[in-house]
């Protein structure tokens, strides 16, 4: 469902705003979900704290790992492998 809002602007920043939208060959509506969309991306979605906690804990542990130089060259190798059709 699509709900609808309402932004009160002033006359200047809205003519900024249609002048950036037709510059890019845009409606203002486009214009504004686009921008809304930018900025909510720009959000984290969780909390830094639980972030740095998760990465925190993952880094405790001592998994075995391969040398570095050796697993970029395998995966050089992968790359040049054909696959037949």
């Amino acid at each position: 469902m699509s709900k609808r809002l309402q932004v009160i602007l002033d006359d200047k920043e809205m003519r900024e705003i249609q002048r950036t939208a037709q510059r890019q060959q845009m409606t203002v509506a486009e214009w504004v979900r686009q921008a809304l969309r930018g900025a909510r991306r720009q959000v984290p979605v969780t909390d830094t704290k639980k972030k740095l906690g998760v990465v925190r804990a993952a880094a405790q542990h001592a998994f075995p790992t391969g040398d570095i130089d050796q697993m970029l060259h395998e995966i050089d190798q992968g790359y040049q492998v054909k696959i037949p059709s």
